[in-house]
């Protein structure tokens, strides 16, 4: 090989490693962007049910946050929304979980894991290991048993 050839090999071998890093550079951009948007939608969720909580003292239902759901920035990306308010009472703390989604993104940046909304409107992103464990501390029997079904 002379010397013009490995100049050649060299800059194609470069210019395929940068292309490379940039294609998974962009794939977890977009993941990351996408879990932004989500965690987005849920914190406007948040607002609107702690604002409902507010004006009539209670949580709203399933059906009225499936309803406010639709005009929610970042609703597209909340993906399908776990809403708790049946098994949130009382006595409850602001660290319980009022609603919560699971996201599978590819792990190198994002990894899996849930976007969760807590009663007093916190919002943010969980492992799956640690939202597991943290759900089971909070659910009853009743629940884990509807779930289920």
């Amino acid at each position: 090989m002379n010397r013009r050839q490995k100049i050649i090999l060299r800059d194609f071998v470069t210019v395929m490693v940068i292309t490379a890093v940039a294609v998974v550079a962009l794939i977890n951009l977009r993941d990351w962007v996408n879990r932004s948007e989500a965690m987005r939608g849920m914190k406007d969720l948040g607002q609107k049910v702690l604002q409902h909580r507010k004006d009539y003292g209670a949580l709203p239902s399933g059906s009225y946050v499936a309803n406010i759901r639709e005009g929610l920035k970042g609703n597209v990306r909340l993906g399908e929304l776990h809403y708790r308010a049946l098994w949130i009472d009382s006595d409850s703390t602001a660290d319980e979980i009022l609603a919560y989604t699971e996201k599978n993104y590819r792990p190198l940046l994002v990894g899996r894991g849930y976007v969760v909304l807590r009663l007093d409107g916190r919002v943010e992103w969980m492992g799956k290991k640690e939202f597991k464990t943290l759900l089971a501390q909070q659910q009853s029997p009743e629940e884990i048993q509807m779930l289920r079904q």
